[in-house]
């Protein structure tokens, strides 16, 4: 069972490094999401969401060799996919880019959500 939520973890994770080109700049922004960023302020914000969602594939790939930080990773990584489909779908009206983004969230809110029930339930009946 614990097969399940390292699975989960490392293709989630995976996931959330993709952004991490966007750090360096406006150009790879734009070529993430389709837009043009041409703003300082909203390249910030963006460049910003990039690596915190780098710190978030890196702590889910963390938690694969330690088992007492999965639960956690697995539960932050979730809502982070799960708010991110949530704010699209009721944004609505996004590109082929956004809908890429959405796509990869639901495999990893799927996976995590899986992920979370293995480790819960393996956890419950080592008890």
């Amino acid at each position: 069972m614990k097969y399940v939520s390292i699975t989960a973890l490392l293709i989630a994770g995976i996931i959330h490094l993709l952004p991490i080109p966007g750090v360096l700049g406006a150009a790879n922004l734009g070529r993430l999401y389709g837009i043009t960023v041409s703003d300082p302020n909203t390249a910030i914000l963006l460049q910003h969401r990039a690596l915190l969602f780098g710190v978030l594939g890196v702590l889910m790939l963390s938690a694969i060799p330690f088992p007492f930080l999965r639960v956690t990773a697995l539960l932050v990584g979730f809502f982070s996919a799960a708010s991110f489909i949530v704010v699209a779908l009721w944004v609505g009206n996004y590109g082929a880019e956004i809908n890429r983004v959405v796509i990869a969230d639901v495999i990893a809110v799927l996976l995590l959500g899986a992920g979370l029930a293995s480790e819960i339930f393996s956890r419950a009946a080592q008890k």
